[in-house]
């Protein structure tokens, strides 16, 4: 997909769910939002949050001072029928666009793919974490995101998400009336960190991405990665080596 394309998917749908959905639902559900003077208002920049609900990549664009797209399973884009356009068309109008996985692409695939968008001037959201917090804690950050910062040379605006595990739970179908919270922090510049080929780089670079995070959100730190414990030994190993190797996707897989 070219650049351009990967800028402007669905560019109609998504004016349309910033000018016309997004103020019926602050409308309705009266979201609090902090800190949007620390969004740069143009140029390449990533946009790194805690993920607690399915929701979360909702609220962040629609939310944001300035246009956000974020990355999303493809098969989100590809149903058919009604049910299959309602659900292309509600993930366009929220700034989603559809994760490139072509036949054996690996993380590093994807990862290009987020540097070719960010690299673009537009604002990309993801979660280091790699996936949602199903008891509320935070989880250990994914390098993913520090790779996609020192390579692009992207400011990272960390992002502190309250109470959308509230409003729709993980299992949840529709969302409950509650309020939520959506805080910006002040850029992150990595540079200092070093070269994005650098394991050690990105993972002090990601450390810091978590702790700001942290701040903003109140969370308490689970200090390990947000997946199953290993059930044996060899996966142990595994994944201790999986963790220290190249950089991991940091968005929903």
């Amino acid at each position: 997909m070219p650049d351009d394309e990967i800028a402007q998917t669905d560019d109609g749908l998504y004016l349309f769910g910033r000018a016309v959905v997004a103020p019926i639902a602050r409308l309705i559900w009266r979201p609090r939002v902090l800190g949007k003077k620390n969004v740069p208002k143009k140029g390449p920049l990533i946009l790194a949050s805690n993920h607690l609900s399915f929701i979360d990549s909702i609220a962040i664009p629609m939310l944001a001072p300035r246009r956000v797209q974020f990355l999303a399973k493809s098969s989100y884009f590809t149903g058919k029928g009604f049910s299959g356009w309602f659900q292309r068309a509600f993930f366009s109008a929220a700034g989603a666009v559809p994760l490139d996985r072509a036949a054996g692409q690996a993380a590093q695939g994807a990862l290009e793919q987020s540097r070719r968008i960010i690299e673009s001037g537009t604002a990309l959201a993801l979660y280091p974490e790699g996936t949602r917090s199903r008891d509320g804690r935070l989880y250990k950050g994914r390098t993913g995101v520090a790779w996609l910062a020192l390579a692009t040379g992207a400011p990272v605006v960390p992002v502190g998400l309250k109470g959308t595990n509230e409003m729709l739970p993980v299992d949840a179908k529709f969302p409950r009336f509650t309020r939520i919270t959506v805080e910006f922090g002040a850029p992150l510049d990595l540079s200092h960190y070093g070269d994005a080929g650098s394991g050690r780089a990105r993972r002090e670079a990601t450390d810091e991405i978590m702790a700001a995070i942290q701040k903003l959100s109140g969370q308490e730190e689970a200090g390990l990665y947000n997946e199953a414990p290993p059930a044996t030994t060899r996966e142990r190993i595994r994944r201790a080596i999986k963790h220290r190797g190249k950089p991991e996707l940091p968005f929903d897989e």
